[in-house]
């Protein structure tokens, strides 16, 4: 039977609660979503917005990355809260730190990564992850980072000169209609990181709200971390599942 991949379709993947261990001694939890039974073919270590404003580790493009991608893509996605972030899943130990002490968060998410020998880990960020990445994730041990509307406020040009000296490729999504961070504007402060590719997405607003525009961010996902790959299908021939949660939560 042939699906429709609707916005609460959940395809199949091996899925497993995990909990990650930082340098200063805290406790983060989150969940890790496999190919069900083919290999895995590349990593996706998300890093979610800001949890002040509602971001957690099951903000809705992350969510259904892990629905989709492990069956559709072969690709591994790690989500998890950071730290006094709160979600289904659990809490997180610790207090938000703005984005400084969360530098030991993002270290124990690639860290987990490398443990579990997941291949070609790419670091995913989403408006206050973005910050993260630029700030904390120039690491030897991932390939690249996809920016999914950054707003570029705590990230510095001395980060973006970190990254730009790191020489690891990065993608940059920015919504025509941004709250924070235009495409045009963009692709200036961008301009201090020679190999950043900055894509603007017509019609789309910071949060990615709607199914049009989460296929969009998986596509161009996808496109990044596997060149070649063909905009991903919109159904499926299989078992699926139904979440019963609300569209873009």
């Amino acid at each position: 039977m042939t699906t429709e991949i609707r916005s609460t379709t959940v395809l199949p993947a091996r899925r497993e609660d995990v909990e990650l261990h930082t340098a200063d001694g805290l406790t983060l939890v989150g969940e890790l979503a496999l190919p069900a039974e083919r290999d895995t073919v590349a990593t996706l270590v998300t890093l979610h917005p800001l949890p002040t404003h509602g971001g957690f580790m099951d903000s809705h493009v992350y969510r259904k990355a892990a629905w989709r991608l492990p069956a559709l893509a072969d690709l591994a996605v790690l989500r998890f809260n950071t730290r006094g972030t709160s979600s289904p899943r659990g809490t997180s130990e610790g207090t938000f730190d703005g984005g400084e002490a969360e530098r030991f968060d993002v270290a124990a998410a690639i860290e987990l990564a490398e443990f579990r020998d997941l291949p070609r880990r790419w670091l995913v960020g989403w408006s206050f992850g973005t910050e993260l990445v630029l700030k904390h994730g120039a690491d030897p041990s991932v390939e690249g980072a996809i920016l999914l509307s950054p707003p570029l406020h705590r990230a510095t040009d001395a980060d973006l000169d970190r990254w730009a000296a790191f020489g690891r490729p990065l993608t940059v999504l920015v919504p025509e209609h941004d709250d924070y961070l235009r495409p045009a504007e963009a692709r200036e402060c961008f301009a201090r990181v020679p190999q950043a590719e900055v894509v603007g997405v017509d019609g789309a607003k910071h949060l990615w709200v709607g199914e049009a525009a989460v296929r969009r961010v998986l596509d161009e996902v996808v496109r990044t971390v596997l060149p070649g790959h063909g905009p991903l299908p919109t159904t499926w021939s299989g078992e699926t599942t139904t979440a019963d949660e609300p569209e873009d939560r």
